[in-house]
């Protein structure tokens, strides 16, 4: 049954990061150098105390190492850390997933034997998602209601040789890629058939370099990867059932929980304001309209975070759609559709209680407004999502993509 009841464990997390996130990730965040959307490095200090208090492994069972967190908890913790720094929860919640997905899942007994007790000894070991191409056009657009002819189509080539992988290529806007240690790459092999490839940072061919354009578009500190002649054992290649695995993770609504914790903190600093600042002989919040302002934002925040939560606990219980618990409709994507729009509007009237000062570039504001526009733009965009959850009311099952198919 869904409750909105946290265990006392869940609790517990959600104290414990959230009074990390106020004492070594807020004060080092809101630094007035740090301010400038073009001089945001990456909180690598931070990320690595984060890590010593399990937040790296979090979502990983306990029987290899982790803490055994379900999707709900991970949620939690994402919009914890995100009220502190986005680049931070963008970091530390993909590296959990990802390390629950190949360690549980994707890896072979062989692969996880290699790679896994390097991951678990090494705070600093992060594991990243190498997909996006630029000038792949991979929405939904005129497929809507449609089978899509062919799979996705990369320009990333993976040749098999002997017993290795020879890829040539790049990869665009992959976040965290500053410093992971582990890359998940998909790579075509030719026509419409794609292989999922693990490849260590210090392969040979491999150049991984910053990427201060894609800041616009996704939070982690997003890096390119330049394949040339990359050659990669060929026992480093995941299953058949990696394919699906980008599919999967737009069940678990993460990002939209990344975007509630900008809201957040925009929300948090406008009401602290609201309180202290006086005019006309009384506290801000005292005055009609600002007052009415401060409840919209809290309203609009109180319903995404319901949606986003009763996502992750589906998620986290399939079989409430199997008995009809919950309706047949993808809750991610709603949450999604919603979420974002709804942040980007609270980030900007948090920034109008402000007056004036609302814009000033030392003034936190106008980084939540900037972090909320990212996440405007990044995922699926609006326009996608709002058709799949149109397919899911006709009821149109979308067929596995000719990519997946090849690969099994």
């Amino acid at each position: 049954m869904y409750s909105l009841h946290l265990s006392p464990e869940q609790l517990q997390i959600r104290d414990t990061v959230r009074d990390f996130v106020a004492r070594e990730i807020k004060p080092l965040a809101l630094e007035a150098a740090r301010l400038e959307a073009s001089a945001r490095p990456l909180l690598l200090q931070a990320i690595a105390k984060a890590s010593h208090i399990g937040l790296r492994t979090l979502a990983l069972s306990e029987d290899l190492g982790g803490a055994s967190a379900d999707n709900l908890t991970c949620c939690i913790v994402t919009e914890e850390l995100a009220v502190g720094d986005a680049d931070v929860a963008a970091v530390l919640g993909q590296t959990s997933t990802l390390a629950r997905a190949l360690f549980e899942s994707l890896m072979t007994a062989e692969q996880r034997a290699r790679f896994l007790p390097a991951f678990l000894a090494d705070h600093g070991y992060h594991v990243a998602f190498a997909e996006h191409e630029e000038g792949r056009d991979a929405t939904l657009g005129i497929n809507y209601h449609r089978p899509q002819a062919s799979g996705p189509r990369f320009s990333t080539a993976a040749v098999r040789t002997g017993d290795e992988w020879i890829i040539n290529g790049r990869k665009d806007r992959v976040v965290g890629a500053s410093i992971a240690a582990l890359f998940v790459v998909r790579a075509s092999m030719g026509g419409d058939r794609a292989a999922t490839l693990l490849v260590s940072r210090n392969t040979p061919g491999l150049t991984v370099t910053a990427d201060e354009a894609s800041r616009r578009w996704r939070h982690g500190a997003c890096g390119t990867l330049i394949f040339e002649n990359c050659r990669v054992p060929a026992e480093n290649r995941l299953a058949a059932d990696a394919a699906r695995f980008a599919d999967q993770g737009r069940r678990i609504p993460q990002e939209e929980a990344l975007a509630l914790g900008i809201g957040r903190a925009a929300f948090e600093a406008a009401l602290d304001y609201a309180q202290l600042r006086v005019q006309g002989g009384r506290p801000l919040i005292e005055h009609q309209a600002i007052g009415a302002k401060l409840a919209e934002i809290a309203a609009r925040l109180e319903v995404a975070r319901a949606a986003i939560w009763l996502a992750a606990w589906a998620s986290d219980h399939p079989d409430a759609f199997a008995d009809r618990s919950l309706p047949d409709l993808p809750l991610t994507t709603i949450a999604d559709v919603f979420a974002r729009e709804a942040i980007y509007g609270v980030a900007k009237d948090a920034a109008e209680c402000f007056g004036a000062m609302g814009v000033m570039r030392d003034i936190p504001l106008q980084k939540y407004v900037q972090d909320a526009r990212i996440c405007l733009r990044s995922g699926m965009g609006s326009s996608e999502a709002k058709l799949r959850i149109a397919e899911a009311l006709a009821r149109y099952r979308r067929p596995a993509s000719a990519a997946v198919l090849a690969a099994e």
